[in-house]
């Protein structure tokens, strides 16, 4: 399977100059909002995060991102559609290539089968989210559009868990590339 990414989500300079002046006015609020209020794809208001906000992987990296998302313990798994929020506590299961899908199985309540061959760019995204600090790994597709999210966990005051903030760090440091803002 070759998987790349496919180049930036381009818009007009005045959207791209609304969508940032939107997240500096507003840098905890939903980015789906934000893409929508400004006609533009979700990937582009990715990239206009400032770069200690949001970094990039290349999608061949995309097997050693799963394969180290199973060991995290309990994340939250999110689907963001403009019909719904739909998000599922619980471990990434191991998963396998055959058929065009990766396939998801294991002792979890995820299981599933995706078209990974339709994820353009795997984004490491470390924001603040309503004033407390989220960490997620979203997988974006040609359209510009999430696919899926995965947050690390939070313990049961709310706070990140640490050995996952720890997990999410290491493994944007060995795959993510250098953006330009």
């Amino acid at each position: 399977m070759t998987l790349s990414v496919v180049g930036n989500a381009s818009c007009d300079n005045n959207a791209e100059a609304a969508v940032r002046a939107a997240l500096r006015d507003n840098p905890d609020g939903v980015l789906e909002a934000i893409a929508d209020k400004h006609s533009v794809p979700y990937r582009t208001v990715l990239d206009c995060l400032p770069s200690e906000n949001s970094s990039v992987a290349p999608t061949e990296a995309f097997d050693r991102i799963w394969q180290d998302l199973t060991d995290w313990g309990p994340i939250v798994f999110i689907v963001h559609t403009a019909d719904g929020v739909f998000e599922t506590a619980c471990t990434i299961p191991p998963g396998t290539h055959a058929r065009g899908y990766f396939n998801i199985h294991g002792d979890s309540p995820l299981g599933g089968h995706l078209k990974i061959d339709r994820c353009a760019a795997i984004y490491f995204v470390d924001r603040p989210f309503f004033k407390r600090r989220s960490c997620s790994v979203q997988f974006i597709n040609g359209d510009g559009q999430a696919m899926f999210k995965i947050f690390v966990g939070r313990d049961e005051d709310k706070n990140l868990k640490p050995e996952q903030v720890a997990r999410f760090e290491k493994l944007r440091a060995e795959t993510a590339v250098a953006r330009d803002h």
